[in-house]
């Protein structure tokens, strides 16, 4: 990997990290609903407005129902799920169980691919789950909202892996920065009836700026970084961006939010980095 693919990289993983410090900031402010939906909405229409510079055609009409399909598993509802978590959990938590979608992606990769799943991948995805009951043990927390809090951060990797799934198979000859642009602007769309059983709450300006910084960075530029990446070096070295995720995730948190830096979630982080590294590579 050259040096500028590797700073691409770092780049990527500093803004997905920065992602659960947007959720946790804002998901009090507006609620989770507008939340996940405004950061689709405001990715897909600063794609498709750099799309339009560049004169370039997604294939909106063509790919519709592919487009829609993908970004309902793979952006709006992980988006919700961390959101609404994001209302109980430390950001520096939901990033350390993101680091799960990798192992997780395997093991759907067998289930519907047919792909082997030997002893190694099994135990490595145990191995994540210890470190996930490392990192639940580190911050109190009792009561129904908690618990399913900590289990809407487990099943946002799991929705990742089916959504890594649908995209293996019905979307292998899509370009990557259409899917980009399509998933995330329809699923957008599709989230919005939501928004009147679940109104959001009148952001001042401030809040405003904060929402379209959200969008423009989290979801538009961060998937022309990621699609960029997986033409120059490739889906797995790409992925890696999981792994340099939750030291980012943890930085933020504690620099801006004042979250604690425990023994707990080290050791958590360390254990289901190893995990997902069993299960990812030979």
């Amino acid at each position: 990997m050259n040096p500028r693919a590797v700073l691409e990289l770092v780049f990527l993983a500093a803004i997905w990290g920065a992602s659960f410090l947007f959720m946790r900031v804002l998901a009090p402010l507006v609620g989770a609903v507008a939340t996940a939906d405004f950061r689709m909405l405001i990715g897909g229409l600063f794609l498709g407005a750099v799309f339009l510079i560049l004169r370039f055609d997604p294939g909106l009409r063509k790919n519709f129902r592919i487009f829609l399909l993908v970004g309902l598993v793979n952006s709006a509802l992980p988006f919700l799920l961390y959101s609404w978590a994001a209302l109980t959990v430390p950001a520096s938590v939901e990033v350390v169980f993101n680091a799960l979608s990798p192992a997780f992606g395997a093991a759907a990769a067998a289930l519907f691919l047919g792909e082997p799943f030997g002893i190694r991948k099994i135990g490595g995805l145990i191995l994540g789950f210890v470190g996930v009951v490392f990192v639940s043990g580190g911050f109190s927390g009792s009561g129904f909202q908690f618990w399913a809090s900590l289990g809407a951060c487990i099943l946002a990797p799991v929705s990742y892996a089916v959504g890594g799934v649908m995209v293996k198979r019905w979307a292998g000859g899509i370009p990557p920065r259409s899917l980009a642009f399509g998933s995330q602007f329809l699923a957008g769309l599709a989230l919005l009836p939501l928004l009147l059983l679940y109104p959001p709450r009148h952001p001042d300006a401030g809040t405003t700026g904060l929402l379209i910084l959200f969008g423009v960075l989290c979801s538009g530029l961060a998937y022309l970084f990621y699609y960029r990446l997986m033409q120059k070096i490739g889906p797995t070295k790409t992925l890696t961006v999981t792994y340099l995720m939750p030291v980012f995730g943890i930085l933020w948190g504690a620099l801006f939010l004042g979250e604690p830096i425990t023994f707990p979630l080290i050791v958590g982080t360390v254990v289901i980095l190893a995990g997902t590294a069993l299960v990812s590579f030979r």
